[in-house]
């Protein structure tokens, strides 16, 4: 029996890990559940597992929900980070799932490591930000970080077995989103909608607009980077409008494999949370013959600059990596709240990247720092973009 804590549960990977979960109740128990604000699903996830603890961002929402579940209870209500940390490192947690959105997902995941938990790990973020820190005490505690994001799995899959001195590129593939036809021109008139209209993966809000500018794909070669130990010259993206070839791994005797299925998360998070060990989903595989054809093409980086950004961030390493996370993170939601076109996403973080002062070789706090500066250059490069007539 494997117990697990899921930080983020309310959203689409904690979502998955839950019905796994449910699944296999034989194999899973959950003692550890952790939300932002969606108090109404938050609640009835807790009625339905009945885990040990619960974390909510704010006191008021904790207030409301240690109200709902009643004096009886036994469920352990906490807030804020001080809680997210308390049940990173909860007792009787085995493995910790790591699917909050953003920044916030670093410090519990660093209080897992610290606690000796395992990490299935989906908040990219973590990695993009503190790769160097995280890695290395991941490391010491002799902690695992299983990748969940699908074209990190598929790499970790393609991996297995081999030697890493016999690895020579890894080519994490993307569909290129819902803008890859699009000219130049067109993409200046995307609207929100455009945006949130995924051609082939169901996911969040915020991830979905990353997966649109090819940002998330910068942000999973920084990640590809720490995971794997792979210097980022040696890390390709590959546009694959399919979504079949999850990602490859070639090697030095000029061999390529390949992970391949339906573009589904369901795979993905069951392997990581049963390394290695592989689990009856009976999902089905693609239908080759339906597809037909698999395309692969280089990325347009004038027509998606967002990956070009990220490219170079993660080549200067240090803390720029932080700073494009933190400005993007910014610059995403203020598009999600129609506060500034599509385009200015770029602009913005290109703003923010070119206004920082890099440190090479950072401590925790001078990358937490960079971030919180970042978030701050950001937010009032946005109210200048607004206030423009």
């Amino acid at each position: 029996m494997k117990r697990l804590g899921v930080f983020g549960s309310t959203g689409s990977i904690g979502r998955t890990c839950l019905q796994i979960a449910e699944r296999f109740p034989d194999r899973y128990r959950v003692v550890a559940l952790t939300a932002r604000k969606s108090l109404d699903l938050l609640e009835r996830q807790i009625r339905q597992f009945a885990p040990e603890v619960a974390v909510l961002q704010t006191d008021a929402l904790a207030d409301q929900l240690r109200d709902r579940l009643g004096r009886g209870t036994s469920v352990r209500v906490l807030s804020g980070e001080e809680g997210y940390r308390t049940a990173a490192g909860w007792e009787t947690m085995d493995i910790m799932v790591a699917a909050m959105v953003g920044a916030a997902g670093l410090a519990p995941a660093l209080a897992a490591i610290g606690a000796g938990k395992d990490i299935a790990l989906a908040n990219k973020e973590t990695l993009v930000m503190a790769g160097s820190v995280v890695m290395e005490q991941a490391r010491k505690a002799g902690v695992r970080i299983l990748p969940v994001d699908s074209e990190h799995s598929a790499i970790f899959q393609c991996l297995a077995g081999s030697r890493k001195e016999d690895v020579s590129r890894l080519l994490l593939t993307g569909s290129g989103g819902p803008f890859r036809s699009w000219s130049p021109e067109a993409m200046k008139t995307v609207r929100l909608e455009d945006a949130l209209r995924h051609p082939n993966w169901e996911m969040g809000r915020k991830i979905t607009i990353d997966s649109s500018t090819l940002m998330n794909k910068g942000l999973e070669v920084i990640e590809a980077r720490w995971l794997f130990d792979m210097p980022s010259n040696r890390i390709d993206v590959v546009i694959h409008p399919q979504s079949i070839v999850h990602s490859m791994v070639a090697y030095r005797d000029g061999s390529v494999i390949a992970q391949l299925g339906i573009p589904d998360m369901t795979a993905a998070v069951a392997y990581a949370l049963s390394y290695p060990e592989r689990l009856p989903l009976g999902q089905q595989t693609p239908d080759f013959f339906a597809t037909s054809r698999l395309d692969f093409e280089p990325p347009d980086l004038d027509r998606f600059p967002c990956l070009a950004l990220a490219l170079q961030a993660c080549d200067a390493g240090g803390t720029v990596p932080a700073v494009l996370n933190a400005s993007n993170e910014t610059a995403v939601e203020a598009f999600l709240q129609r506060k500034i076109g599509y385009c200015d996403i770029a602009g913005v973080v290109e703003a923010a990247l070119n206004a920082h002062e890099p440190v090479a070789e950072p401590a925790l706090e001078e990358i937490v720092d960079a971030d919180h500066r970042a978030r701050d250059f950001a937010a009032a490069d946005i109210e200048r973009r607004r206030r423009k007539p």
